[in-house]
Parts: C-alpha cells; sequence; structure tokens
C-alpha cells in the first residue's frame, strides 16, 4: 500500500524560526527546504524573515552597546 500524507495545515513557529535562519545562513538540505516549500506560506517566510532581521539588529546594537561601555 501507498503511504498517504496528509498536508499539515498548522505551521508552528519553530518551523518558521528554522526555516528563516537556515536562510539567514545559507545552509539547508534539499529535503528540508522541499518540505518547508510544501508547508509554509510565502507570509509565513517574509514574517519570520522581518522579525528575525530586527532580532538580529537589536542583537548587534546591544553587543556593540556593551563592548564600548
Amino acid at each position: 500500500m501507498d503511504k498517504v500524507t496528509e498536508k499539515q495545515t498548522s505551521v508552528s513557529i519553530w518551523q518558521i524560526a528554522k526555516a528563516v535562519f537556515s536562510a539567514f545562513i545559507g545552509i539547508r538540505k534539499k529535503s528540508g527546504l522541499e518540505n518547508d516549500a510544501a508547508i509554509l506560506k510565502p507570509i509565513h517566510v517574509v514574517v519570520g524573515g522581518i522579525i528575525g532581521g530586527l532580532l538580529f539588529v537589536l542583537g548587534v546594537m546591544l553587543l556593540v552597546k556593551l563592548v564600548l561601555s
């Protein structure tokens, strides 16, 4: 018998964060990319990217503030 795969209807925050983080560092397996493409909607990736970018900028600002103080 063939396995019937059901499309996942809900996406967890961790799946979005994992996809965005792997895109930031540029490392991703092809199977993971295909899985993300099947599950995530573009709005998930855009919002996750904006939040990830803001967290990165705030982290760099905090690090610079700590080093210079």
